[in-house]
Parts: C-alpha cells; sequence; structure tokens
C-alpha cells in the first residue's frame, strides 16, 4: 500500500514538472509570435497628396451652413478628416471610435461625406455627432484622393500630411498617431524596414 502511494505521488510530481515545463515552451512560442505578427496599421493608398505634403486650404460649408476650411495652415492641435458615408455599414462602426479616440489625443475632428443630406443628417442625429463639424460634398474627398471608405487623414497645424490611409479600427486610427511620433509614413512602412534591417 505504501509502494503504491509512494509511485503514485511520484508520478503526480513528474506530471506537475512536465506540465511546467510545457507551459514555458508554450509561453516562449507565444512570446515569438507576438514578435513576428506585425502590428496592424491603416492601409495608406497611393493615390491622393502624399504624406509629408502640404494641403491647399480648401474653402467647405458643413450641413450647418458654417464656412470651414479643409486642409492649409490652420492654429490648434492635429486634424483628423475621417471621410465617412450612410451606406457604409463600416464607417457607422468606426465613428464611434473615431469620436472616442479623438476625445483622447485632443484633436480636432472633422467627418466629411458625399451624399444625401438628409441620410447624412440622419446618421448624425444617429451617432449623436451634431458637436462636430460635418462636411457633405465631393471637393475635399477628391482634393484628398479618397476612393474607399472609411478613410482618415491626419494634419498638423501647418496643414501638413502626417499620415493617411483605410481606417476600419481603433488600432488603425491610433496608428496615424503612432507613424507621426515614429517620423515614418505608415506603420507598414517601419514593419518594412524592421524586416529588411533583419534580412
Amino acid at each position: 500500500m505504501l509502494t503504491a502511494l509512494l509511485v503514485s505521488q511520484m508520478l503526480s510530481w513528474a506530471v506537475i514538472l512536465a506540465m511546467g515545463v510545457a507551459l514555458l515552451a508554450l509561453a516562449r512560442q507565444v512570446g515569438v509570435l507576438h514578435i513576428r505578427v506585425a502590428p496592424a496599421g491603416a492601409l495608406s493608398p497611393a493615390s491622393g497628396p502624399a504624406v509629408g505634403s502640404v494641403t491647399a486650404p480648401i474653402h467647405a460649408r458643413t450641413l450647418d451652413g458654417q464656412s470651414v476650411m479643409i486642409g492649409g495652415a490652420a492654429p490648434g492641435a492635429l486634424r483628423l478628416l475621417l471621410f465617412v458615408s450612410a451606406q457604409c455599414p463600416l464607417c457607422k462602426a468606426v465613428i464611434p471610435m473615431a469620436t472616442s479616440f479623438a476625445r483622447a489625443e485632443r484633436v480636432t475632428l472633422t467627418f466629411v461625406g458625399d451624399d444625401a443630406e438628409d441620410a447624412q443628417r440622419a446618421m448624425i442625429a444617429q451617432h449623436g455627432l451634431e458637436g462636430y463639424g460635418f462636411v457633405n460634398g465631393p471637393d475635399v474627398g477628391q482634393a484628398f484622393g479618397v476612393a474607399k471608405l472609411p478613410f482618415a487623414v491626419m494634419l498638423d497645424a501647418d496643414g501638413t500630411i502626417l499620415s493617411k490611409g483605410l481606417v476600419n479600427s481603433r488600432e488603425h486610427l491610433e496608428s496615424l498617431i503612432v507613424a507621426h511620433e515614429m517620423g515614418v509614413r505608415t506603420v507598414q512602412d517601419y514593419i518594412g524596414g524592421l524586416k529588411a534591417q533583419a534580412a
């Protein structure tokens, strides 16, 4: 009886030690995967003005009839232009993320669309965007080369494009700030540089 108990105890300790080794190996593999998987960033298309170029001022009107200037020099903090449409389900999902992001990062957020005015007004009411500027018309989108939505452009006070790209998550929005802070065009460019150095 005592021998069986002793064997059982030794087997238990052996299993516990084996599980500990397996757990350490698994933790190492998770760490390796974490390093290898690149962070997702806003996908920056080649069309439109390039990152680093200074934008010309575009005079536009909000849906409320206020005159606004998109692009060009403007005093204040960073400016985020978010191109959306009432017909785009993904845009509706990004809007709450964008408003939260703008508050957290102290970024001036302006929505830009090119859709039927009543549809845009319904979207504004649905998402509580009354406190934000909302420009509706094709001019701004054409000037920035916007072909797909939702699309974001980050501008500084001088009207320089700091970063831009297609966005569909909070991580994509944050990548616009990260790219600017790191002094790269896009997060993908940075990751590409790291891979080139490693090769």
